[in-house]
């Protein structure tokens, strides 16, 4: 088999991405069990470190690497702009419903797709224009500022948006420099660090129990991303991106059945307006054989 048909089997692809929805669902829903019995801080700071533990066979790549000081400076960085963008989506889950910290959520990919202008130098067409202010506009959909009451948890959400755009475009840098487990060790070791003394300020001895759900969510995310990796080796973003929106109906639907959550009309079009521009851009790029910088919905997941 071509390099070029191993990396065009769409239904492989999607089929991975389907795969990985359903992981990333099962780790909102394991964090929206467990709740606000421990406070945001320690449940991401937990998160993260049971998370250390997959990342063992990384040690020894990450001992090659060598790297300098720049490097470890840019590394820092994104663990922490990270670490607060964690603690932020770990808050919003304890306080708006699950449909929509996953809605906002897709708006991510539209701020780096802004900020690659500035930091990556990418060109802003038009058509990338007007699928950004589209994009925009469904985030409104979403908020409805002036019509309903807007929460810490919305804020935080927007805020956790803009945080991981930083954390995701220093490592589309750092990924031309190092391989991908070591951008992805450095992350998970330097986030845990940085989340430690937040999460001693607010602990509270979790149950035997919670720290199994949270060992659960460690294990869920570290899954979601290696799908994550499978369905991207296998097609291109503009195939995959789409079937993210199928995460959204999940979702909902977990929110209502499970947790009593109402069915927000308004919710689920906004996340539709949004997911579509996303995957109009990559789809752009895809056909303008362009370095792709609009990344898929869940390469922005904690």
């Amino acid at each position: 088999m071509t390099e070029t048909a191993r990396n065009n089997r769409p239904l492989v692809a999607i089929g991975w991405m389907l795969t990985t929805g359903l992981l990333f669902v099962g780790v909102t829903a394991t964090v929206k069990f467990i709740g606000d019995g421990i406070p945001a801080p320690e449940a991401a700071f937990l998160r993260y470190l049971f998370g250390l533990v997959f990342l063992i066979p990384m040690i020894r790549p990450m001992i090659r690497a060598g790297m300098n000081r720049n490097a470890l400076g840019l590394f820092t960085l994104r663990g922490v702009t990270h670490a607060f963008g964690v603690m932020l989506w770990f808050y919003a889950m304890t306080q708006i419903p699950i449909a929509e910290v996953v809605s906002i959520g897709y708006l991510t990919p539209i701020f780096v797709t802004i900020a690659a202008t500035f930091v990556l130098k990418e060109r802003l067409a038009a058509r990338r224009i007007i699928a950004v202010i589209i994009a925009l506009a469904g985030a409104m959909v979403i908020l409805r500022p002036g019509i309903r009451e807007i929460s810490g948890g919305h804020f935080a959400m927007l805020t956790n948006g803009l945080l991981f755009t930083c954390s995701y475009l220093i490592a589309k840098i750092m990924a031309d420099r190092a391989p991908a487990g070591v951008v992805v060790g450095w992350l998970s070791i330097i986030v845990t660090i940085v989340l430690a003394p937040f999460a001693i300020a607010v602990w509270v001895w979790p149950t035997p129990e919670q720290v199994a759900w949270l060992f659960l969510v460690a294990a869920l995310a570290t899954a979601g991303h290696y799908t994550m990796t499978l369905a991207l080796s296998a097609a291109p973003v503009a195939v995959t991106q789409p079937v993210t929106f199928l995460q959204l109906i999940w979702a909902t639907m977990l929110g209502a059945i499970v947790f009593s959550e109402p069915v927000d009309g308004w919710v689920l079009f906004g996340g539709t307006v949004i997911i579509g521009s996303v995957s109009f851009i990559a789809w752009r790029e895809a056909v303008l054989r362009r370095r792709a910088v609009t990344p898929p919905v869940v390469a922005t997941k904690l």
